[in-house]
């Protein structure tokens, strides 16, 4: 009898030291899996924003939008200003004008990184 109780609470201290080593391998693979998918970049038909053009600020290199919720960047819609990925842009935008834009933060900076005319 004293050998199977000996035997059950071995058993049963592997199983929790298993279980024990196991979670942080677990959590780490988890976390490298979630990390994976933030990096990973959204189809850019679900990441597209509409927005309208406020203003254009091309001696500064940004331009100010009003938007939608930027769920990517887990952002209400509002009105900011934002950089643009290509100078180019700020000669082809326009105060008024509609858009359609996919925003990301780009070396700590909210920026435009592509955008077309809304249809």
């Amino acid at each position: 009898m004293k050998t199977i109780m000996t035997n059950t609470l071995i058993a049963t201290a592997f199983v929790a030291l298993a279980g024990t080593l196991s979670l942080p391998t677990l959590a780490a693979s988890e976390h490298d899996g979630h990390h994976a998918e933030a990096a990973a970049p959204a189809p850019a038909d679900t990441a597209k924003v509409d927005g309208v053009v406020k203003k254009v600020d091309k001696a500064a290199g940004k331009v100010t939008l009003t938007h939608g919720p930027l769920t990517n960047l887990d952002m209400p819609a509002m009105t900011m200003v934002f950089r643009v990925k290509d100078a180019k842009w700020l000669d082809q935008l326009t105060p008024g004008q509609k858009i359609r834009f996919v925003a990301d933060q780009i070396d700590g900076a909210l920026t435009v990184v592509s955008y077309e005319a809304a249809k």
